[in-house]
């Protein structure tokens, strides 16, 4: 009987061999993963020229309330399309909860409600995600592109982006340092 595993709320830390350079020292927040494939926001980079206040400007949102900050690159997938990551104490219009440890939403809604003070404690704001069809995720997963490691959502919300590729690693109890590509097998 074949008994497939999901990974939703799980990290996906991309091994040195991986062959998509859109993914290289990429940290993805696995949010959804089934038997329809899965989606995830990558929560390694900041977009370069790309700010939190910037987006509430173009949906004429005031954010002058809040501290700015960076937005990050999601991943490749319908790159203009944002999405938040954030703490549990928050849940709005179409809120998927990923593993019990952090939210997903993609609505207006939270952007208005982090404008205004009254969204979640804790968030990441991207643009795009990374996305698979059926079986391509677990595929990837038995070669050089990725490694799978446990969520955790200090780690995601507290690590600065450039930091958590490394960190994440760490927290699985692997030093990132002494990783190398095509190690090959015995």
């Amino acid at each position: 009987m074949d008994q497939t595993t999901f990974f939703g709320g799980h990290f996906l830390l991309a091994l040195p061999g991986m062959a998509d350079m859109r993914f290289d020292h990429s940290v993805v927040a696995l949010c959804v993963h089934d038997a329809d494939g899965a989606m995830g926001i990558a929560v390694g980079e900041e977009m370069e020229g790309v700010s939190l206040h910037g987006l509430l400007d173009s949906f004429d949102i005031d954010g002058s309330a809040i501290a700015d900050r960076p937005v990050l690159r999601g991943g490749p997938v319908e790159p203009r399309r944002g999405f938040v990551l954030h703490s549990l104490d928050w849940s709005g219009q179409d809120m998927v909860q990923v593993g019990g440890q952090w939210g997903l939403s993609g609505s207006l809604d939270i952007l208005k409600a982090i404008a205004q003070g009254r969204g979640p404690s804790r968030y990441l704001v991207a643009l795009g995600y990374a996305g698979w069809g059926p079986g391509q995720l677990e595929r990837e997963m038995t070669g050089d592109s990725w490694f799978l490691a446990p969520g955790n959502a200090d780690l995601l919300f507290d690590v600065p982006a450039q930091r958590k590729w490394a960190a994440s690693y760490a927290s699985a109890g692997v030093d990132a340092s002494h990783l190398v590509r095509g190690a090959g097998s015995a």
